[in-house]
């Protein structure tokens, strides 16, 4: 059986999901800022529109539902990953 680190693995996940999320506010926060603009630059991964279109629809006649999928990396949610990576092999 294979030894762990000591180092929690949900600690690290979570970790990565807040750099994820503060890296794509402070990217959307600068995007008007000149020098700044291109920590909100970025690509689309989406299933459907990007835009809230879908699909897939299940229509069960009393109930309709809509599957959709959206993902947008940005420049600065990828610096919020290797910082949270960094903040985690700190601890």
């Amino acid at each position: 059986m294979a030894r762990t680190s000591g180092k929690n693995k949900w600690a690290l996940f979570l970790l990565i999901l807040a750099g994820i999320a503060i890296g794509n506010i402070i990217g959307y926060l600068t995007r008007n800022v000149k020098f700044l603009s291109w920590l909100y630059e970025g690509v689309y991964f989406a299933i459907g529109d990007k835009n809230g279109g879908n699909v897939l629809t299940l229509d069960l006649d009393a109930l309709v539902i809509h599957f959709g999928f959206v993902i947008k990396i940005t420049i600065g949610s990828i610096l919020g990953v290797a910082a949270s990576i960094f903040l985690y092999k700190k601890l």
